[in-house]
């Protein structure tokens, strides 16, 4: 009998992948058009330090997000982002600009979770905690300067 359910189990999902739907119902492909969405939000946040975007700079790319369903109308979005230098001062300030910028852009609920690749930076862990923690993204909102300073890095660009 767990041959026949292993067997069967195996069946369903290649119909699943095949089909291009998963196995709660939701059209991978729609999964896939909001990562896209959510990389072109991302994409265009410029670097606290130079001219250029993030994506320019290849701090973000459409491999570094992620979606996952967690009910039919809520998405996980985990973003993992790889700074310029393994010893970039910015990192923290990159993140709160990647929270942000989705924060006021996405048209969908969502829970967002922002990383360091891992591997990508001397201090990921803690500026992980930093930029995954709601009453310190608060606390420096609240912060005149640096809010400029984020304002400005998310900025739609003049087309």
């Amino acid at each position: 009998m767990e041959i026949v359910s292993s067997l069967l189990s195996s069946a369903v999902t290649k119909v699943f992948q095949l089909s291009g739907l998963s196995r709660n119902g939701m059209n991978t492909q729609t999964m896939e058009e909001k990562a896209l969405d959510v990389y072109d939000v991302i994409r265009s946040i410029r670097d606290p330090e130079k001219p250029n975007t993030l994506e320019e700079l290849e701090v973000v790319t459409e491999k570094c997000v992620e979606l996952q369903e967690l009910s039919e109308d809520e998405f996980l979005i985990i973003i993992k982002f790889s700074p310029t230098v393994p010893h970039c001062s910015l990192a923290t300030l990159i993140g709160l600009c990647i929270q942000v910028k989705l924060q006021r852009c996405l048209p969908f609920k969502h829970k967002l979770e922002i990383y360091i690749s891992e591997g990508t930076h001397s201090t990921e862990e803690d500026i992980n905690k930093q930029i995954n923690d709601k009453e310190r993204i608060a606390a420096a909102m609240e912060n005149p300067n640096l809010r400029e300073i984020v304002e400005q890095c998310v900025a739609e660009p003049d087309d």
